[in-house]
């Protein structure tokens, strides 16, 4: 759920809830599902117009175009303003310091074993 105060948009994190519900593999089908409802149909991708477009079911309607623009430049790593479906999902990852913090914590514990 996204709240807007004070020109910043505030997102409280249900990630690392539906995680435990959900499971790995069934969070990750929700995010896929996720990015689907956002993209553009045509193109394949999430585009300003497509995340415009959906701004509502995002709780986003108070957001202005600048806002939309960087909330696309925020996860766009090939720099080519529109998000796929990887860039997506990495960027829902950073956008929760829970699934961020377990994240690393899994991959310290990898690299322990491998030690």
């Amino acid at each position: 759920m996204a709240l807007k105060r004070d020109n910043f948009v505030e997102f409280e994190d249900f990630f690392p809830s539906m995680v435990e519900k959900l499971g790995a593999e069934g969070f990750l089908n929700e995010l896929c599902n996720g990015f689907r409802l956002l993209m553009d149909q045509e193109k394949g991708v999430i585009t300003f117009e497509s995340l415009k477009k959906s701004s509502d079911l995002l709780g986003l309607q108070g957001m202005n175009d600048d806002e939309l623009l960087s909330m696309i430049k925020e996860g766009d790593s090939d720099g080519d303003g529109n998000l796929n479906e990887t860039e997506f999902c990495v960027l829902m990852f950073r956008l929760s310091p829970e699934l961020m913090k377990t994240s690393r914590m899994l991959v310290q514990e990898v690299l322990l074993h491998e030690l």
